[in-house]
């Protein structure tokens, strides 16, 4: 993993029934004591169905020594600690690229004070703002010198060229630049 890659946590969490009220303030709290953390970029927390016991929480950094001064922080020890009645963690992931800020299919967002997973309408945007450009060039550049080839390859190589160049460097470049509006609160 690069050490200068954005990256997002994912933990899944199991709540005792008795306790969601207590988890939404404990994460709260968290988000306050993460906030003013250098290289934070945002968190939030989703549930797989609105009578769930399972929640997942994101928190995102901008790079892997920004999340490693969170994860061994005394306030983070401490936050931890608070919640040993009220959850059971039963997965953690980090994740680097885009896939950390897209929810999975089917999942409901708790609408929180700041927004980690945008509306799949400004997803479609933020991609589209590079990609559409980048197909463009492509196609200028690059088909003509393809048009002996057959369509399935020459459109296999194209996409095996666009792919790493949006995931690597447009598409971070775009979403970094879109951020104040990607992370909008929702109304």
């Amino acid at each position: 993993m690069s050490q200068h890659s954005p990256i997002t946590v994912s933990i899944t969490r199991t709540v005792l029934p008795e306790h969601h009220r207590r988890f939404n303030a404990w994460v709260q709290a968290g988000q306050e004591l993460v906030r003013e953390r250098r290289g934070y970029l945002g968190s939030g927390w989703i549930r797989a169905a609105a009578n769930s016991d399972e929640w997942h929480v994101l928190y995102r950094f901008s790079d892997e020594k920004s999340l490693r001064a969170w994860d061994e922080s005394e306030d983070r020890r401490w936050w931890i600690d608070s919640a040993a009645e009220l959850v059971e963690t039963t997965r953690v992931e980090h994740r680097t690229g885009i896939e950390g800020w897209f929810e999975p299919q089917g999942e409901e967002t708790l609408t929180i004070p700041e927004t980690v997973v945008p509306p799949r309408w400004k997803q479609a945007v933020s991609i589209f703002l590079p990609f559409f450009p980048l197909s463009l060039l492509s196609t200028l550049l690059l088909m003509p010198h393809l048009e002996s080839w057959p369509t399935v390859l020459a459109v296999l190589l194209n996409i095996c060229i666009l792919t790493p160049l949006m995931t690597y460097i447009f598409l971070p470049v775009s979403t970094r630049l879109l951020r104040p509006w990607l992370q909008k609160p929702r109304r």
